[in-house]
């Protein structure tokens, strides 16, 4: 069982480490992560999909939520930078409107197992 708490911190076991139950997310939904000593980073989930990002702004690197697990847009059709506005992908990372359009999010390797998200290989 993984231990997280408000602040989502998990504990670094490499490849596999639990990171959360799919039904912790809403539907779309995201949520940010601390685990050990990599980056901080946040996913989104579309249906049983999930897809990982580190919370970097390609633009100036700032994170990119206002306010603790608010990655999406209001519609939550897309990934939003609270600093510039600028709009993401959520299959991709693709900026498509903003400064930095054109660059992508750095992915993070994630996958659904069971009712499980965890954490994928480097």
């Amino acid at each position: 069982m993984p231990n997280y708490g408000d602040d989502h911190k998990v504990e670094d076991n490499g490849p596999g480490t639990p990171l959360c139950l799919l039904t912790d997310l809403p539907n779309p939904g995201s949520k940010g992560f601390k685990v050990g000593r990599r980056p901080r980073f946040f996913i989104v989930r579309i249906d049983n999909k999930v897809f990982g990002y580190i919370n970097l702004c390609p633009h100036q690197g700032t994170p990119l939520d206002w306010k603790p697990d608010a990655f999406l847009t209001f519609q939550d059709d897309a990934i939003m930078c609270a600093t510039h506005g600028a709009l993401f992908n959520i299959e991709d990372g693709i900026c498509t409107w903003g400064p930095c359009q054109g660059m992508r999010l750095a992915p993070v390797s994630v996958y659904v197992q069971g009712n499980w998200i965890k954490l994928g290989p480097l």
